[in-house]
């Protein structure tokens, strides 16, 4: 029921070949051994003063430089705007002083 069926597809001659289908066996699922207890013998991670310093400075730098970054994106795209529309602008002014001059 939950196999799938390959449709078969026709040959350039025209002959429908079947799709063979293998006998389905049963699988008997043995149940996963049981968790042996271990001893821990890594010590938990601490945090000195210095470690903890340098984990904020970290995230500090990185903090900064992914703002300025984003930053200099945005700057970028508003300085392009800001050209595009003197270009407008002064094509459009271009454009309309031709036609009075006519």
């Amino acid at each position: 029921m939950f196999h799938p069926k390959v449709p078969t597809n026709p040959t350039p001659t025209g002959l429908v070949t079947p799709s063979v289908t293998e006998p389905i066996t049963a699988v008997q699922h043995t149940p996963p051994p049981a968790p042996v207890a271990q001893s821990s013998t890594r010590p938990a991670v601490q945090l000195t003063p210095g470690t903890a310093l340098a984990l904020v400075g970290g995230g500090a730098a990185v903090v900064l430089v992914v703002g300025a970054v984003l930053v200099s994106m945005l700057l970028a795209v508003a300085i392009s705007g800001v050209s595009v529309a003197i270009c407008a602008v002064v094509l459009r002014s271009l454009l309309a002083s031709e036609r009075t001059h006519r």
